[in-house]
């Protein structure tokens, strides 16, 4: 199999794959029920076919994900790079109450992420919440701490809000960006890719799938699991003819995936990765796994060349540059 290709992490300076996995599935909790041990083989297979970029947070199944992690990266830390995220857990957005009102809490509470991970320090360290302006200092300060300690080597956020990216980066450290951006949801196009390349943020797509729309398994009769927060794409008429709207997009796709002329083919959701990963200005995709197949599927789009321009032109007809629509609102 081909080496999978090495972007730099913006002013981080970490050199990771091109491709790398989200965690959020494996902790449980908000999609559905897992397993642990197809979880962690999950992992080691992103390990084994080169993928060196890992992604969780301390929310993620209460901690489980962090805990699944650490388990599976005792005896080689090294061949791991690790970004994990902190907020949402106490948090509450209308109010602004927040468990890290101060910078100590805060320390404190990555602290707590990295005896979950079983390690002495993570890679990356992002906000995990983007409302307030006094939040967002104590996370800046504290993060910033945590780096001249040498426990974190780079910090960034998670935001689709480009005045709050600025913000946070005022002081100009912020090194990364995790943000919502597929084929769905180009609104990231408008602005916010173009301030990364500009001011050096290393971007990591979360979402490229579309929280699965984009793999193209859901129909219109698709019934969720009772813990899968995707249930609410059926609770009102309006959010179902979104959804509905979305799969239409879908089909629209589908030749487009097949029309591929390396005699493999590609599947929908390889497309989606393509499609995300040929942007400049994207350093990597974090697509969920949980299980081999999904991995094995991922791995496949990134070792794909970039869409050409007769492809993208094909997609803007079905989703303009700048359009589409939010699939998660953080």
């Amino acid at each position: 199999m081909s080496a999978l290709e090495k972007r730099t992490l913006g002013k981080s300076q970490l050199e990771v794959t091109k491709l790398g996995i989200g965690l959020w599935a494996v902790g449980g909790g908000q999609w559905g029920p897992t397993d642990d041990s197809e979880s962690l083989n999950a992992i080691d297979a992103a390990l084994e076919a080169g993928i060196t970029f890992f992604d969780t947070a301390d929310v993620y199944g209460g901690g489980r994900s962090e805990e699944l992690l650490g388990r599976a990266m005792k005896g080689r830390r090294d061949r791991f790079i690790v970004a994990t995220k902190i907020g949402w857990v106490n948090y509450d957005g209308e109010r602004d109450r927040t468990a890290y009102d101060t910078v100590d809490k805060l320390i404190a509470g990555v602290e707590s992420n990295l005896t979950r991970l079983q390690t002495d320090h993570v890679d990356v360290i992002q906000s995990h919440i983007d409302h307030r302006e006094s939040t967002m200092e104590i996370f800046v300060e504290g993060f910033q701490r945590l780096q001249d300690q040498g426990k974190v080597r780079a910090y960034g956020v998670s935001t689709s809000d480009l005045e709050y990216l600025k913000a946070f980066n005022d002081a100009g450290g912020c090194a990364t960006l995790q943000t919502d951006y597929s084929i769905l949801n180009r609104t990231a196009e408008a602005e916010i890719l173009d301030y990364c390349q500009q001011n050096d943020i290393g971007v990591i797509v979360r979402g490229p799938l579309a929280m699965g729309i984009l793999t193209g398994k859901f129909s219109s009769d698709v019934q969720f699991h009772d813990d899968d927060f995707r249930r609410r794409w059926l609770e009102t008429p309006e959010e179902r003819d979104i959804f509905m709207s979305d799969l239409a997009k879908v089909e629209l796709l589908r030749p487009l995936a097949q029309g591929r002329t390396l005699a493999q083919g590609r599947t929908l959701a390889q497309l989606a990765l393509q499609f995300v990963m040929s942007h400049p200005a994207v350093t990597l995709a974090i697509p969920g796994a949980k299980t081999e197949e999904q991995l094995r599927d991922n791995v496949g789009a990134a070792l794909l060349p970039r869409l050409t321009t007769e492809e993208l032109a094909t997609i803007d007809a079905i989703t303009p540059h700048g359009g589409g629509r939010k699939i998660w609102p953080a």
